[in-house]
């Protein structure tokens, strides 16, 4: 006897077109996707075109950020993204951007795509740039006078980056070559 989901599923199956695995929906063109395709992989593949500094960092951080995350990165109502150099062998482990994130071009993802939390992706490419670039600066892997795009976040190495292991399944290869 067949559960009445299954009475249904097997009924569109016969009447609706191939428009998708279930003959429901319609496939998508790349073009109607593209402005969902916003993630960056690790390796940087998908970062945009722009620029920030340390200091328009500064000031989108004090106007936008330190609200929840502290005026020095040091936490709140979010997350701690400062400090904890040193601190991920010990009982009381701190895990921050700059003692645990194993890639500054998730930062820039993370961004991106969900803060501020009040407007997730309302920040401008070069204004997620900025903010980057101030938080790596407040974590002591950027100078006050650096200023981030595609290439030179690429270049970030974070001192947690070996502290990860690759996913080793065939289908999805090393983390950095994404």
């Amino acid at each position: 006897m067949l559960l009445p989901f299954a009475l249904a599923a097997a009924s569109m199956a016969q009447q609706a077109p191939a428009a998708g695995r279930y003959g429901i929906g319609t496939p998508l063109s790349e073009t109607r996707l593209e402005p969902w395709n916003i993630d960056v992989a690790p390796g940087g593949r998908n970062l945009p075109a722009g620029q920030g500094t340390v200091a328009a960092g500064r000031a989108l951080y004090a106007a936008q950020c330190a609200a929840c995350h502290g005026a020095q990165g040091e936490g709140g109502q979010g997350d701690r993204l400062a400090g904890g150099a040193g601190t991920l062998a010990s009982p009381k482990p701190i895990r921050t951007v700059g003692s645990y994130w194993p890639y500054a071009t998730t930062l820039y993802d993370y961004i991106r795509r969900a803060m501020p939390l009040q407007a997730p992706q309302s920040l401008s490419s070069d204004e997620v740039y900025a903010a980057t670039a101030y938080i790596l600066h407040l974590n002591g892997l950027l100078p006050d006078n650096a200023t981030l795009d595609a290439q030179s976040l690429r270049q970030v190495r974070m001192p947690n980056r070996d502290g990860f292991v690759d996913d080793p399944r065939p289908d999805v290869g090393p983390t950095a070559a994404r």
